[in-house]
């Protein structure tokens, strides 16, 4: 008989969205292992909208500087909003995003005694998070974009574009902010995460009684939105859901992007 808790089923409902006996009956199948459970309700059509667990939500700030062709990002963590708004973290994440575009990733490790003496001030466990460094090339434009909450950063994005302009480049920053693309190309997405999404879409179609003879298209319609959810130039503009970003650019081309979501 599977081994697990009722905590473990307030788990697998709280991710899932499922009622009590289908996460029971879910860890039941699957010898009561959660990821093992979730993919399973997926695979059933229970599982409304599973929510990634594999890694904890944590708190902190993010800071964004440009300073002519280069641009710097850095992420400093935290325990509580409480210490992520407080003045002294949020002059310290902007300092330490200002060094890095100055000197490169290495001048974090030049201001780890203002890190420590953060911690012990502010009674937290502080550490520095994602930092990122991008420098533009000739014919390269370099634009960048911080949604703030509460006086800090929690949202910050960097963009480097060739052969297009300082208000499109603006524009794909504003757009990653808020629709959050994991990857540039649909070639970049692992070819192990493609494959797993894609057995899982055709069992799911299967479950749902779709013709066998049917499957190849229904299938390839619903890794498009997969892929859509999460490549760049494959998503919907946000302020024009009739374009998409490769529509978009045109002829200019994102060579890279980096974007930073506290709590993600």
């Amino acid at each position: 008989m599977a081994s697990f808790t009722a905590k473990d089923v307030q788990t697998l409902r709280q991710a899932t969205g499922v009622g009590m006996l289908d996460a029971k009956r879910a860890l039941e199948e699957n010898d009561g292992d959660t990821e093992a459970a979730t993919q399973w309700l997926r695979v059933q059509g229970l599982a409304g909208a599973a929510k990634r667990q594999d890694r904890e939500a944590s708190e902190g700030a993010v800071a964004v500087v440009r300073q002519d062709t280069v641009a710097a990002l850095v992420e400093l963590r935290c325990e509580t909003d409480f210490v992520a708004k407080a003045a002294d973290f949020v002059a310290l994440t902007d300092e330490l995003a200002a060094a890095v575009a100055a000197k490169g990733p290495d001048a974090v490790a030049d201001r780890q005694g203002d890190i420590d003496g953060l911690r012990t001030t502010l009674k937290e466990n502080i550490s520095v998070g994602r930092v990122a460094r991008v420098e533009a090339g000739a014919g390269e434009v370099l634009e960048t974009y911080l949604h703030q909450q509460a006086g800090r950063g929690v949202n910050a994005v960097i963009v480097l574009l060739r052969g297009g302009t300082a208000e499109l480049a603006h524009d794909i920053a504003v757009h990653i902010a808020f629709a959050k693309p994991a990857y540039l190309r649909r070639e970049d997405v692992p070819e192990a995460d493609v494959a797993a999404e894609r057995a899982t879409v055709e069992e799911i179609s299967r479950n749902e009684g779709k013709p066998e003879a049917a499957l190849p298209k229904i299938v390839e319609g619903r890794m498009t939105g997969w892929f859509k959810d999460r490549v760049l130039l494959e998503q919907a503009y946000v302020r024009d859901e009739k374009r998409t970003i490769a529509d978009l650019l045109g002829t200019a081309e994102v060579v890279q992007f980096v974007q930073v979501v506290i709590g993600s």
